[in-house]
């Protein structure tokens, strides 16, 4: 088995998903590059590994049971376990959306990736990670999932989101349930906020850059032992759910 740090990371061709795994890289871990395009997975490793990363491709399509699947196997054969998993493959549907309006097979499809997802990928891999010493699972969340923030009067989070805001509100749920269900354990469950990252995700209009929005990310998941979980976060501390 590998000594290194051996990480996953989804949604990691691009964006913040792969500053994240250059982040992880430059630690000195061993980073698998979750991707399903092929020729933008090679692409992002070869970058990755001018760079000086260690780094390996991961086919992956987090939508899909049997592509899960065999990336468990992939990370089974190399490593024989899972240090980190850092959920962060995720999808937008339009931006503002009135709930009145969106069209229900958008809601499916945000779902389908941004929770039911981050569920396959979790549950493929969790007897990876309970082999580590330091297992470390963080999701990527958003502040506008923050029920607490939308809640309150006056704070901005971009206008009305009838179908991306709910799933990453469903996403925090679900996390507080497997840090629960992990409790006594030495899985360290977490969300990370980004905060307004230019990507594709919001056609490059946010004011941060993808590696700023990586860099709370990359702290969750090197968190000492005994650290927090079943929280949420961002780099000014913790986000209220």
């Amino acid at each position: 088995m590998s000594e290194k740090t051996i990480a996953l990371v989804t949604g990691a061709n691009k964006g913040i998903g792969h500053e994240i795994a250059a982040g992880l890289g430059a630690l000195g871990w061993s980073v698998g590059v979750g991707a399903r395009d092929e020729r933008r997975r090679m692409e992002a490793v070869a970058r990755l590994r001018a760079a000086g990363a260690d780094a390996f491709g991961v086919p992956l399509d987090v939508t899909d049971d049997g592509s899960v699947t065999a990336a468990a196997r992939l990370l089974e054969e190399r490593a024989g376990r899972l240090d980190v998993l850092v959920n962060n493959a995720g999808i937008a549907g339009g931006w503002p959306e009135e709930p009145s309006a969106v069209d229900p097979h958008t809601v499916r499809r945000l779902v389908e990736t941004n929770v039911i997802g981050v569920i396959r990928v979790t549950n493929a891999v969790l007897p990876l990670l309970r082999r580590s010493a330091h297992p470390r699972i963080v999701n990527q969340s958003s502040h506008v999932g923050s029920l607490a923030l939308q809640s309150t009067p006056g704070v901005d989070l971009g206008g009305i989101s009838g179908a991306y805001a709910p799933t990453k509100s469903f996403l925090n749920a679900v996390t507080i349930q497997y840090a629960k269900e992990l409790s006594g354990t030495t899985v360290l469950v977490n969300c990370a906020c980004p905060g307004y990252v230019a990507t594709d995700l919001n056609g490059f209009s946010g004011t941060e850059t993808p590696e700023q929005g990586a860099a709370i990310a990359i702290r969750l998941a090197g968190l000492p032992d005994g650290g927090p979980t079943g929280q949420m976060f961002d780099d000014k501390g913790v986000v209220p759910w």
